[in-house]
């Protein structure tokens, strides 16, 4: 039997898209219920991952983001966020 692994891959929330952990932005709701942008990939509590700044505005955009952290966010949390992830996009690219 020949099977293969698929370790460390995850979907984006936006487009459905799949990938190495490694090449996804990961925001993350911590266990106090704060929400941000985890650059490590390795903050602890619920977790939803993005493959770009363009795939982030659409889940923004549609509550996708909302729905995976299972949280309500603010405009002005979408706004901290946002730029967190356009920084951390332009920097892998």
């Amino acid at each position: 039997m020949n099977t293969t692994t698929t370790k460390g891959q995850r979907s984006c929330i936006a487009c459905g898209t799949p990938a190495a952990k490694a090449g996804l932005l990961r925001i993350v709701r911590d266990p106090s219920g704060t929400v941000s942008f985890d650059g490590t990939g390795r903050a602890p509590g619920r977790g939803a991952y993005v493959c770009s700044a363009e795939c982030f505005a659409a889940a923004c955009k549609k509550k996708k983001l909302d729905r995976a952290l299972k949280t309500t966010l603010g405009s002005d949390e979408y706004e901290r966020i946002a730029a967190d992830v356009a920084t951390a996009s332009r920097e892998a690219n």
